[in-house]
């Protein structure tokens, strides 16, 4: 991992960059905590240019770095001392620190839940939203008000965290929407949640950029009987087709009947129908 020197005793260089090249901070992960907190005065701090480095000491910041690399330089007075300083550690004192990294660049943020229209009807809703850090203020608020989860915050804790925000703004519309309404009403659902999710983000610090709401029925038989509605069918003729469509499905003679709404005649007489004044014929 990017751990760089793990000696107590000898200057480090703290960065995100495994040995391979590969950074630790991948595109879910918002804030990651460098796991040495035995950082002595002159080791190098690197920042990549899609983050910010926060350096801590006994839970005060002391400095918060964009891109860059930065040599460490540990306090003048030492904690206990400059001769048991030097007799443990020869000279070089370490000094317990926290060092953590906040992701600039955007991330995708997903959120699922069920929601019930005006008629109890339950619809399953998704909601992607795109979010970054975007000052080294916002750096600060973020480790200040969200509290990682091991080593980091990642947009799993992100999302749990805004999920009853988003639950709350889409329940205030669909609530009191019919089913086949809601579709006229996603643009108000999107401003309502960019509001609340907006302002709810910004106190952690994270900027919402853009958010996309999808909302379908949770039963896929509502869903095509509002897909058949689409065509111009009454709700009485959705049915019918609906009913026609599975009969079908089962090789069933009588569908053509279902969509048409004709009575099936089960063994009585084969024939056909008038066309141009000819009459029926009929089997004897």
């Amino acid at each position: 991992m990017a751990f760089g020197n793990n000696s107590n005793i000898t200057r480090q260089v703290i960065t995100t960059l495994n040995a391979d090249g590969t950074d630790v901070m991948g595109p879910a992960i918002t804030a990651w905590k460098y796991p040495d907190e035995n950082i002595v005065s002159g080791s190098l701090l690197t920042v990549e240019s899609n983050h910010f480095a926060i350096l801590k000491s006994r839970g005060a910041v002391l400095n918060v770095y964009e891109t860059g690399q930065y040599p460490i330089i540990t306090p003048d007075k030492p904690l206990l001392g400059g001769l048991v300083r030097d007799f443990f550690t020869g000279g070089a004192s370490p000094w317990q620190y926290e060092t953590i990294y906040v992701q600039r660049a955007k991330q995708v943020v997903k959120n699922k839940g069920i929601a019930t229209s005006r008629e109890m009807a339950e619809v399953i809703y998704q909601v992607d939203y795109y979010t970054h850090v975007d000052t080294k203020d916002d750096a600060l608020k973020l480790i200040t008000h969200m509290p990682m989860d091991g080593q980091v915050i990642n947009t799993d804790q992100i999302a749990r965290y805004a999920g009853p925000v988003i639950e709350q703004a889409i329940n205030q519309i669909i609530q009191v929407t019919a089913l086949e309404e809601i579709n006229e009403h996603i643009h108000d659902v999107v401003d309502l949640c960019k509001e609340h999710l907006g302002a709810f983000l910004k106190v952690y610090g994270i900027l919402l950029n853009d958010l996309k709401v999808l909302i379908l029925p949770r039963d896929d038989r509502m869903r095509e009987l509002i897909a058949l509605r689409a065509f111009g069918l009454t709700p009485h003729e959705a049915v019918r087709y609906y009913l026609a469509i599975k009969m079908a499905e089962k090789s069933l003679v009588s569908a053509p009947n279902a969509a048409a709404g004709l009575p099936f005649q089960v063994g009585g007489a084969l024939g056909t129908w008038n066309a141009q004044g000819i009459t029926e014929i009929t089997e004897k």
